[in-house]
């Protein structure tokens, strides 16, 4: 099933069924409906990043100090640097890949030419 862009279904449903009147009653049950309280975003985001950073410090200070990043690091610099070469390519045409997959998932679809009308 191909993608519908929210242009597209806004005006698909606005076109679909007309508004039918109900005499404000839908207005009034909205203006009963409880209003709920919301958590704010602020404490969500603090509360996130606080437990990212509480749980990246942990895991630095278990590995030893980062002495593994280092130890990663010596061992890369004695890499031949065609094999870097080849790795950081191979990375770059893995990335592209997965760029055009999304610029195509996210392009519309093409129909026949015979139904555009000028």
């Amino acid at each position: 099933m191909a993608m519908v862009d929210d242009e597209t279904l806004d005006r698909q449903l606005g076109e679909a069924v007309p508004y039918i009147d109900d005499d404000g009653f839908t207005a009034c049950v909205m203006t009963r409906l409880p209003v709920t309280a919301r958590e704010p975003r602020r404490l969500r985001l603090v509360v996130l990043v606080g437990l990212a950073a509480l749980g990246s410090g942990i895991a630095y200070l278990l590995s030893g100090g980062g002495r593994f990043v280092r130890e990663t690091f010596v061992q890369l610099s004695n890499f031949p640097i065609w094999l870097l070469l080849v790795f950081a390519f191979g990375c770059g045409l893995v990335v592209g890949a997965f760029a055009v997959i999304v610029a195509l998932r996210k392009t519309p679809e093409v129909r026949d030419f015979t139904e555009i009308q000028l």
